[in-house]
């Protein structure tokens, strides 16, 4: 059972999750997490499984999946109908409407939908995945020299369930590099697994840029891949001109997050959030909606 907070009705609600069965089995029996290291978290499994949700016959899934989870669909931009596939509705564009974003200068937004986590004053070499668990974030990207500029900084981690909106955005105007691949495994992201497996943000296959953003000065994005995730797409244009709001990119089906690092005194958390990391849950926040705000010395 997955807690969380939804900051909109003030209450702890509870995450329903697709597959919830097959997670506990994978990640909790002794056979289960033996096929867990032979199969599940290699790239054949998940690409397979990509390569069937490319396919028509995945179309069957969209409906019992609206149903089951309470798709709104009135905020996608086409209709169950337009779908060729299964993977063509999980990475579904929504009206603009539905995810209004606040253009205000000062403020911080989250770049997708999901369940986000937030720590300031960060350790790089003691970087917190789950309670009991950590990982240095030389070990998310490989490279010292921009690991070193987040030294003291604010982390924001983002969760995205595989019911949520799977297209991530840029949190401010500026300018974003080419954005890295590392490889790796396939383990599930859900807290769950994470709770399993030690670095598992190290393990999966994950991909980091540089957003030069023009108020909350350099942000290391980091996409990381899942169980049955086909692929991470970036569609924006590295050095060329973005604006707050911009689409950065998708995940293909599955389970997946995002990690945002800030240099210090950049930012300021929204107080609840903080808060609510403190005593151990998540809360629920939606593309565009603020989690933050520009520090002021």
């Amino acid at each position: 059972m997955i807690k969380y907070y939804n900051r909109r009705s003030k209450k702890y609600e509870i995450e329903h999750i697709a597959g919830d069965k097959y997670l506990k089995w994978i990640y909790s029996s002794p056979i289960g997490m033996k096929l867990l290291e032979l199969i599940v978290k290699k790239k054949v499994f998940s690409k397979l499984y990509g390569y069937f949700c490319n396919t028509g016959l995945s179309r069957r899934k969209i409906y019992t999946f609206i149903k089951d989870f309470n798709i709104d669909m009135e905020e996608s931009i086409d209709n169950i109908y337009d779908f060729k596939s299964f993977n063509d509705f999980f990475t579904r564009k929504l009206k603009k409407s539905a995810r209004p974003t606040d253009k205000n200068s000062n403020i911080l937004i989250s770049p997708g939908d999901g369940r986000v986590l937030a720590y300031s004053n960060i350790d790089l070499n003691k970087l917190i995945q789950v309670k009991g668990y950590t990982y240095k974030l030389y070990d998310l990207i490989e490279n010292k020299n921009i690991a070193e500029k987040f030294k003291s900084g604010n982390l924001i981690i983002l969760r995205l369930a595989p019911v949520d909106y799977h297209r991530f955005h840029f949190i401010d105007n500026g300018t974003c590099s080419i954005s890295h691949r590392i490889k790796g495994d396939y383990y599930s992201v859900n807290p769950i697994s994470l709770k399993k497996i030690p670095e598992v943000f190290c393990k999966n296959e994950r991909q980091w840029s540089i957003l030069n953003s023009e108020n909350f000065g350099d942000v290391l994005y980091v996409e990381i891949g899942a169980t049955c995730v086909g692929s991470i797409v970036q569609t924006y244009t590295p050095q060329h001109k973005i604006y707050k709001g911009y689409e950065k990119g998708y995940f293909k089906f599955g389970g997946s997050t995002i990690i945002l690092f800030f240099e210090k005194d950049k930012i300021a958390i929204d107080k609840d959030i903080i808060y609510q990391t403190n005593i151990g849950y998540e809360t629920k926040v939606i593309m565009g909606e603020k989690i933050g705000t520009k520090y002021k010395l």
